[in-house]
């Protein structure tokens, strides 16, 4: 038999070690979406990132409440650096976006974890679509905006989550993070 004080110590052990994943997750989002390959995009403050690769990455590697967390906290941080105007609303968008993936399966990229990405493509759209109309109110100027920016925001991830995803499997890093 085990002794408690020794379960507590690796529950304990555990808990602080994906709260520290949780941690970089967040701040790696925060710096690939509000700084790396950020691109403006129409008059809304809306802007282009690569910032949902790293999303999917860590829905992918961490349990489901810290994915959400690491996306919620990442993405509203590159928001209020960038466009706090839109904060709220990714708070919300971002942590959604992990909801569909797994992180009990062995490997990054499987079925589920591409689907989910695809769930997370339309959950973006919609969802900053939905945003965009509420701030500015014009679902127009909002369609051709939020739609057609999102929809290439969403695919550039989807891809490079793809082609990380499957680097990161070959070289075994799931087994080595997430014993």
């Amino acid at each position: 038999m085990i002794n408690t004080s020794a379960q507590t110590q690796n529950a304990t052990r555990e808990t602080t070690k994906l709260v520290a994943y949780t941690a970089v997750f967040a701040a790696m989002i925060t710096i690939m979406t509000a700084y790396i390959c950020h691109i403006p995009v129409g008059f809304n403050q809306g802007y282009i990132h690569l910032g949902d690769t790293l999303i999917y990455l860590a829905a992918s590697l961490l349990p489901t409440p810290y994915a959400c967390a690491a996306a919620a906290i990442g993405g509203g941080m590159a928001d209020v650096l960038t466009a706090p105007i839109w904060a709220p609303a990714t708070i919300i968008i971002k942590a959604l976006l992990c909801l569909g993936f797994t992180s009990k399966q062995n490997q990054i990229i499987n079925k589920r974890n591409v689907s989910a990405a695809v769930i997370g493509m339309a959950i973006t759209i919609i969802g900053y679509y939905i945003a965009e109309v509420i701030i500015y109110g014009n679902a127009q100027a909002a369609f051709v905006t939020s739609v057609t920016g999102n929809l290439i925001q969403s695919t550039g991830s989807l891809v490079l989550f793809i082609v990380i995803g499957k680097m990161l499997d070959r070289t075994g890093v799931k087994s080595f993070l997430i014993k």
